[in-house]
């Protein structure tokens, strides 16, 4: 799932002007609204202070470094209001989080069509390629964000980015605070584990009430052997969102288009993709029919054995997955759930940190912190030195009102010329029972961002961590998920939960060739997200309901009448609009990636290399340079195709 981190805009105090060396982070102790929109305040008067100075420098390297300055300062409160807008479990303070976020936007969007400081920024001779690429990157944002624009089209442009902000947050909120419960019986859940409903309130009718968080949702719909129990979770998951997004989302896709046709460019996709590696649509729209031609004779051959496996009429979207798991648990002896004993979250937890105490050589150390919530907890990342290298907190259980699914908040970046340490947020909604598998990728994935935060070693904090090009930015983390299947690794549980029953033998091998099956489907879905995305962000205005329903009606298994999948899409309406593409794309330079752990995902000398290679570099390097110093050649797609075309 995504990496967060605060929007460009928000603005801060805890760094001394000029870069002074940050101590470990502290979450700030905010208890009240009050005291986060003080807090807000006192930084935007800081910030303007730091805009009033950097205005009155020449020229040179000494404005490269104020600008990053000015970031640092911009991050120490953007991060944390962006974490608390989506986890506290407080409305009042949500809502005071999101009213700050809005406020450091609005300075952001100022600030970068401030001729002065782009005039100066556009004399600065570079001292090397990393300070090269820095000004760049500068120099882009200030140019999307209309600095060159005569003064009405500046304000056109600063309004635009208010309501985009506005209304993203506005899509997200409705998603989060969907509190619907529907009501089974004990016998319409016959086949969902007894720890997923046992617990659950009931009503007066004696029937218990489950909400769509993913620890409740994903087992009725993989369990139930009651389709209808199976379509009812299904369609209330589908409409979440409902017909306030999809008119939200109608209008941040115009939004969108206006400010891409404001900046001269004929389409947001056009905006967007001339920073990425794939540079542009035409490269998009090649690369996602190539990854449909190796899937759609796949998907074809696993709905098949979907219909073959079914005796209940046609295969509706509801019975996907819950036949799949039968197909797996029926020829690989693998059931998902079978993996919970084994994987508590705790342990799980202790398993990620000793697996990158192997390959990266760090360390974590529980601090006791009073955080957001009784959950969330926090840990220190040390070399093996004792070198003190970031912070990272963890939230690993749902509850109402917190984000949904799965992401990692970007708090603090790293800066070697400060001596800033990086801080990031790791958010989940795990099952108190224990993780599946596909859950414990889940976690791999995210600490796959965590540790590109954590390791960064840039000279700018602008440049830290996933602050890479967006098309990139998937790949070290789903490059992480494999490790998940490889027995050696899986023997760490041992080593930190004594506990824990081991997992039997051959029990991994049958799990990596069940999920074989299904990717076709899996695959040619994200390949249809992809599309979606670029079709809706492209030149041609598009409603966003009838552009989904065209499109999912061209697939095997069609649309359903009433689900609103796009209501509920909240990458699009957010940071990865015009950028969903970038999880395949990102996928291949991950299969590539894990070639050089092909024959030992354990050695510390390749993980040395990576990190030093890779993940701290952050976003200083071209990321096909960062795949070439790494791999020793140019990246190929060789490793994706031939994974897509495993038996």
């Amino acid at each position: 799932m995504p990496m967060r981190s605060w929007r460009a805009g928000a603005a801060a105090l805890a760094v001394v002007w000029g870069g002074a060396v940050a101590a470990p982070y502290e979450f700030p102790a905010w208890k009240t609204p009050r005291q986060i929109e003080r807090a807000c305040a006192a930084s935007l008067a800081e910030s303007r202070d730091a805009v009033r100075r950097l205005e009155g420098l020449d020229p040179g390297p000494g404005l490269l470094a104020a600008l990053d300055d000015l970031t640092i300062l911009q991050e120490d409160v953007a991060g944390p209001v962006a974490l608390l807008s989506a986890v506290h479990p407080a409305k009042a303070l949500r809502d005071a989080a999101q009213a700050c976020e809005r406020r450091l936007q609005d300075f952001a969007a100022a600030f970068l069509q401030n001729a002065r400081v782009h005039a100066a920024l556009r004399a600065t001779d570079p001292a090397d390629d990393i300070d090269r690429r820095f000004r760049k990157d500068q120099l882009d944002a200030f140019e999307d964000a209309g600095v060159a624009l005569p003064p009405a089209g500046r304000a056109k442009a600063r309004r635009i980015a208010r309501d985009l902000a506005r209304l993203e947050q506005d899509f997200e909120r409705r998603i989060a605070e969907d509190h619907r419960r529907l009501a089974f019986t004990e016998a319409e859940l016959d086949g969902v584990p007894r720890a997923v409903w046992a617990s659950a309130p009931k009503d007066g009718q004696g029937r218990y009430r489950l909400g769509l968080d993913a620890p409740t949702y994903q087992p009725v719909v993989e369990h139930a052997t009651n389709r209808g129990t199976r379509e009812r979770m299904w369609r209330a998951g589908l409409t979440q969102g409902g017909d306030a997004n999809l008119r939200t989302l109608a209008e941040i896709a115009r939004l969108r288009r206006e400010q891409a046709r404001l900046l001269g460019f004929a389409s947001y996709d056009d905006l967007v993709l001339r920073r990425r590696m794939a540079h542009d649509e035409a490269t998009v729209a090649a690369f996602l029919a190539s990854v449909q031609d190796a899937v759609a004779r796949r998907e074809v051959a696993d709905l098949a054995v979907l219909k073959s496996a079914f005796d209940g009429g046609t295969v509706q979207r509801w019975d996907v997955a819950f036949l799949s798991e039968q197909v797996r648990r029926e020829r690989h002896d693998v059931a998902q759930e079978q993996f919970r004993q084994h994987f508590p979250p705790e342990a799980s937890l202790d398993f990620v940190f000793a697996l990158a105490g192997r390959l990266f050589g760090v360390r974590f150390e529980a601090q006791p912190r009073k955080l957001w919530h009784a959950d969330a907890r926090a840990f220190t990342v040390s070399d093996t030195d004792g070198t003190h290298l970031g912070t990272l907190f963890v939230d690993l259980y749902p509850r109402a009102d917190k984000y949904n699914h799965a992401a990692v908040w970007s708090l603090n970046n790293g800066a070697t010329r400060t001596g800033r340490t990086a801080a990031s947020a790791l958010v989940v909604n795990f099952n108190r029972q224990g993780l599946n598998l596909d859950e414990l990728e889940t976690l791999l994935h995210e600490f796959g961002h965590a540790l590109h935060g954590l390791l960064s070693k840039t000279r700018y904090a602008s440049q830290g961590g996933t602050n890479v090009q967006f098309d990139f930015v998937e790949a070290p983390s789903q490059m992480f998920e494999d490790w998940a299947y490889d027995p050696r690794v899986i023997a760490l549980f041992q080593e930190v939960c004594a506990t824990c029953p081991p997992v039997p033998d051959g029990l991994l091998a049958r799990a990596f060739e069940a999920r074989e099956f299904g990717k076709g489907i899996g695959q040619a879905r994200q390949r249809l997200f992809a599309s979606y995305d670029q079709a809706l962000y492209g030149r041609e205005p598009a409603e966003p309901m009838d552009l989904w329903r065209r499109m999912e009606s061209a697939t095997p298994l069609g649309h359903v009448e009433g689900s609103q999948f796009p209501a509920g899409f909240a990458h699009i309406a957010g940071a990865y609009a015009a950028g969903y593409y970038g999880y395949l794309w990102s996928l291949v330079l991950a299969e590539d990636l894990r070639t050089a752990f092909v024959s030992d995902r354990l050695s510390a000398d390749t993980g040395s290399r990576y990190r030093r290679e890779v993940l701290s570099q952050g976003g200083q390097v071209d990321a096909n340079e960062l795949m070439r110093r790494f791999l020793g050649r140019p990246t190929n797609n060789e490793a994706f195709f031939r994974a897509l075309s495993r038996p």
